[in-house]
């Protein structure tokens, strides 16, 4: 999938758990960690504004797109903090 998910890194920046993050946004912590893990197929802006009121944060600080590399698969799946 050429969309990385960076929210687990967002929420160790700021030491917060799935359980308080998921009640903060007001969605469920199964749905939480259906987005972290990159299993989602869409994102309300609804909730993509209160992930990032809460995170204090932007869109790309969340999301970013990686182009698949050039024999068809899949770039990197998962991205470091630097």
């Amino acid at each position: 999938m050429p969309i990385v998910i960076n929210l687990d890194v967002e929420l160790a920046k700021r030491k917060m758990s799935v359980s308080d993050f998921a009640a903060a946004i007001d969605i469920t912590p199964a749905n939480v960690s259906v987005l972290k893990n990159g299993r989602a197929k869409a994102v309300r802006f609804s909730t993509l504004d209160a992930i990032c009121r809460v995170l204090e944060c932007q869109p790309g600080d969340i999301f970013m797109w990686v182009p698949d590399d050039a024999n068809g698969s899949d770039a990197a799946t998962t991205v470091t903090a630097s």
